[in-house]
């Protein structure tokens, strides 16, 4: 059977519409949350029956108002014996299956952050590991009034630092660099 025999046009969701609709005239993109679960278990269950995982998932939607906090309108938590591979590695596995996962759905990038996997509470203490990170070296800057430098760290990771310390009373944060070095700083208010 060719690789392709099977596959919906498109490579999405069903007869390929994808889980959001078309922008909105504002340029706004919202996601379709029935269809983004219907979806997310028909790859889930493909994923992990082809991958032979010993793990088993729950996809949960909080409130409506889960957008407006910042928070995922779709998490996956996985569980089960397997669950220690999905975080081998700084969690390699589990954020390649949320990639992919992403492609899966056909997500528009700026919902990238709507649709979010976790295992073991990973996701959760890495993102309060975050906050306490920013808010340690922001009051550093402040006394220090040097600027400070995080290590290379993904988009969606540096986006949670700027979002902790947007509005923080004297610092601001920058990103700089490229691709896979991309790092963000820490600057005094005020100076460049």
């Amino acid at each position: 059977m060719p690789a392709s025999a099977g596959r919906k046009p498109n490579g999405g969701g069903p007869a390929g519409k994808r889980p959001w609709p078309r922008e909105t005239p504002q340029g706004e993109v919202h996601l379709d949350r029935d269809r983004a679960v219907e979806e997310l278990k028909r790859f889930l269950d493909l994923a992990v029956r082809e991958m032979q995982l010993a793990i088993e998932y729950e996809i949960q939607t909080p409130s409506a108002s889960a957008d407006a906090t910042g928070e995922a309108e779709v998490t996956v938590a996985f569980h089960g014996a397997d669950q220690d591979l999905l975080l081998e590695h700084n969690a390699e596995l589990l954020l390649a299956l949320e990639h992919i996962a992403h492609r899966w759905l056909r997500l528009d990038p700026r919902l990238h952050d709507h649709v979010r996997f976790d295992c073991g509470e990973y996701r959760a203490t890495r993102l309060e590991e975050l906050k306490l990170s920013a808010r340690v070296a922001a009051q550093r800057v402040r006394e220090t009034g040097q600027p400070f430098q995080f290590n290379p760290m993904s988009s969606r990771e540096r986006r949670i630092i700027h979002l902790e310390l947007n509005g923080a009373a004297g610092v601001r944060t920058v990103s700089e660099g490229t691709g896979d070095r991309r790092q963000l700083v820490i600057y005094p208010a005020g100076k460049k």
